[in-house]
């Protein structure tokens, strides 16, 4: 089958956002007399989605708090500095979105973080044009590891799956990706690089080896 789209993960992937996520998490948990470490947040909450990880939260540190208003916290802390900023983007995105533009290929975004990050990056980088839809897990029932954004973007696409490939950074958008039949390609980041990622296609370092990936299948056709 021709490959006719790219269905991009949001945070890790095109925005350097995880720093910026940990320190809202350490934060918002300092509040309940919690340190958060950084080698804790790459071993249990990088690249996890807002309500898994304040489930997590509550059990590791015995919180007796709602995790539902810790999530509450968390989304205030990243509403409050998408008000005046946007994650930068990783090495390469523009030219990577460049390159596949050109070339033909439709463009997606399929996150489970919630939509106010990824408005916020097409935004402040002027992207919107770009991609043909965005599917964040406001959108769904159940966020990744689940394969529902990825079978909703595909539903939006028109596309069946094995026309298109997936660009991620976690294990966790990975298994969502694969539960959804689509071919991935996983670019860790330093809070990702422990993950397991068996079932990828290939495992590369950044967009410009993903980029070269892309052209080595449209060249085998």
């Amino acid at each position: 089958m021709p490959l006719r789209a790219i269905l991009f993960d949001h945070d890790g992937t095109l925005v350097d956002s995880e720093p910026m996520h940990f320190r809202m998490w350490a934060a918002v948990l300092a509040r309940y007399g919690v340190t958060l470490s950084e080698q804790q947040y790459i071993a249990h909450y990088a690249g996890v989605p807002n309500p898994a990880s304040a489930a997590d939260i509550v059990r590791r540190f015995g919180l007796n708090e709602d995790p539902a208003n810790i999530v509450a916290a968390k989304n205030a802390a990243a509403r409050e500095f998408l008000r005046a900023s946007a994650y930068p983007l990783m090495d390469g995105a523009l030219a990577a979105i460049a390159e596949f533009r050109r070339t033909g290929l439709a463009l997606a975004v399929v996150t489970g973080a919630g939509a106010n990050g990824v408005r916020a990056t097409l935004r402040a980088h002027d992207l919107g044009d770009h991609f043909a839809t965005v599917v964040s897990g406001d959108d769904v029932r159940a966020s990744k590891p689940a394969p529902d954004c990825y079978l909703l973007a595909l539903e939006r696409l028109g596309l069946p799956a094995a026309d298109c490939l997936a660009i991620e950074d976690t294990q966790h958008g990975l298994r969502a990706a694969r539960a959804a039949g689509i071919r991935c390609l996983v670019l860790p980041t330093p809070m990702s690089r422990h993950h397991d990622f068996e079932g990828a296609e290939a495992v590369l370092d950044g967009l410009g080896q993903a980029m070269a990936h892309v052209r080595q299948l449209r060249e085998r056709g």
